[in-house]
């Protein structure tokens, strides 16, 4: 089960399929970015692709010794744009792969407007899904819901996104869904209803096991997406910002023109692979390992190149001495940020207490630490706002609830309304009356003494002590002990068997706070595979524009007192 792999290889197959000879590479907005995450465009250069066009782009030159490859969304707009291209070809033939489901009545009306001859092929390959790593994968939807249900477009692109997700996995899985979440549900029935209507599709080997398709909501835990992240892709994510492999690092301070934007990909960066779940410290020393064995293999400034064989070898290692360098300047830019952003932002300090807001249950500590930072020139609104979000999800129905006074505190040091705002949006999101676990209290005897002697033993790392709610989700499923009357089986059929292959998809967005845990559960679980899927990969900003987006807006601060209620599910 590897999503990265499931992609490269449908591209592979379309650039084989159209033979040899030079090829053009046509694509839409959506799967641009699709093709960007599995492939470099060195290494489809190497496959005969010379050119990258977009099938929207008005202005492309007519190139009747290039194949054109296209690899498009089944939209009605990419359609009407393909007959447009079909009546007046700019290409001498046309391979056309759609990454879903395409109709019948669309691909009549592409044969029709094909009066040239044209078309050599129209498939159906199922990329329809940004594959982030082996075993991760998002839509890039942001805003997915409008308060508790779903917008019917945004319905649509992740009912295709998770079907186009088993197809290319060539999973065809029982599902079970979170039944405190509307959404959840419905979501489960759109999927089912596509296997039932393509059941020639899902028609795949039986496995001894069926797999199983886990259907959350992100609203059972606002916690995680509201956390600081302490390992390196999680970091990079929530201090610079990840969109589809790339960092915008234009804002720091003195960067040269080349790193303006770098590219983080553990399929094509040895670095970024190996230590990309790996805590801050520990990649601080594989840093400066890797400046020091670059500084070993760097050719010496007197390096005489006297004789043929001299050079010869000084051209062979030059492109890799080269890339090296690249990886060695962009890694060190990359973590130099980070180190600063975290000594300027105080965020070691902040952290700590936001481990605390989340993993402990000791009420005046924890007002008296969020009370002490507010009052912390050096931390910015921003995370002045996240602390008092992380008090209020957990302190919500305390009887010594003090959060009117956190807000007047918020208002004092000046932080906007628009923050002040939504800290009531985060609760009305995810706040007790909504949540279908219990986020905050374990669970049972045993989870109660090992939170004991945790306490007791005092905590290996104070940074990371938080373990996302889907960490025990899976940990139960795994087990098979996860209860139905919380996620309920789609249909009559139910699982004999522990699951061995899980996809659990995140509506609403997942972390890599998240894709970590899923990472540590695959290694330790030999025999069990899980991918994880989103709507959207979350940071704290990317989520705190999702409650917005869902329409939950908060209600001004100075009312912004949190009153209990009934604890009735939605």
């Amino acid at each position: 089960m590897n999503a990265v792999l499931a992609v490269k290889q449908y591209v592979s197959k379309m650039i084989e399929d159209s033979g040899p000879g030079m090829k053009v590479l046509l694509m839409d907005r959506e799967t641009t970015g699709i093709v960007s995450m599995v492939y470099t465009q060195s290494e489809i250069l190497q496959k005969e692709v010379y050119l990258f066009e977009r099938l929207d782009s008005a202005n492309r030159e007519a190139m009747k010794h290039l194949k054109a490859i296209c690899f498009l969304r089944p939209t009605k707009e990419n359609v009407e744009f393909l007959i447009q291209e079909l009546r007046r070809p700019k290409y001498s033939i046309y391979f056309i792969y759609f990454s879903n489901v395409i109709s019948k009545s669309d691909v009549k009306s592409l044969a029709e407007a094909d009066e040239q001859e044209v078309v050599a092929e129209v498939q159906e390959f199922y990329g329809d899904y940004i594959a982030v790593n082996p075993h991760v994968f998002s839509l890039n939807l942001l805003g997915c819901c409008q308060g508790r249900s779903w917008d019917p477009a945004q319905l649509s692109r992740t009912t295709q996104g998770l079907t186009a997700l088993l197809l290319s996995l060539k999973k065809c899985p029982m599902i079970r869904y979170q039944l405190s979440s509307e959404s959840a549900k419905r979501l489960a029935e759109c999927v089912k209803q596509v296997i039932t209507k393509e059941y020639e599709l899902f028609d795949f080997r039986r496995t001894e096991v069926p797999p199983l398709l886990l259907i959350l909501d992100r609203s059972d835990d606002a916690i995680t997406p509201l956390l600081n992240q302490w390992t390196y892709q999680a970091m990079v994510h929530e201090l610079l910002g990840i969109n589809n492999n790339r960092i915008d690092l234009s804002r720091v301070p003195g960067i040269s023109k080349d790193l303006r934007e770098v590219v983080l990909s553990a399929e094509n960066d040895e670095f970024y692979a190996n230590n990309m779940y790996l805590n801050f410290a520990e990649i601080g020393s594989n840093i400066k390992n890797l400046m020091e064995d670059f500084q070993r293999r760097k050719p010496k400034e007197q390096q005489k190149l006297e004789s043929i064989a001299d050079m010869k070898a000084f051209v062979e290692n030059y492109p890799q001495f080269k890339k090296m360098s690249g990886t060695v300047s962009k890694h060190v830019t990359v973590v130099g940020e980070l180190s600063r952003l975290v000594g300027e932002q105080n965020l070691l300090e902040v952290s700590e207490v936001e481990q605390e807001l989340a993993c402990q249950n000791d009420h005046s500590s924890a007002l008296q630490n969020v009370r002490r930072l507010l009052q912390n020139p050096k931390v910015t609104e921003f995370d002045a706002a996240r602390l008092v979000m992380l008090y209020a999800l957990h302190y919500e129905r305390h009887s010594s609830n003090s959060l009117p006074g956190l807000i007047t505190d918020l208002k004092n040091r000046g932080v906007s309304e628009k923050y002040r705002k939504l800290v009531s949006a985060v609760v009305e999101y995810g706040g007790k009356r909504v949540r279908g676990s219990d986020l905050f209290s374990p669970k049972d005897a045993v989870a109660i003494t090992k939170q004991f002697l945790k306490g007791l033993k005092g905590v290996e790392n104070v940074y990371t002590q938080h373990q996302p709610l889907l960490h025990e989700t899976l940990d139960q499923l795994i087990k098979g002990k996860l209860k139905d009357s919380q996620y309920p089986y789609l249909g009559p059929n139910t699982l004999r068997d522990r699951p061995q292959d899980i996809i659990v998809f995140i509506i609403g967005g997942a972390t890599y706070e998240e894709a970590l845990t899923v990472y540590n559960l695959n290694r330790t679980n030999p025999g069990v595979r899980i991918v994880l899927g989103g709507t959207t990969i979350h940071n704290t900003k990317s989520f705190l524009e999702e409650v917005t987006a869902s329409g939950f807006r908060g209600r001004t601060t100075e009312s912004s007192q949190v009153t209990p209620r009934s604890s009735s599910r939605r």
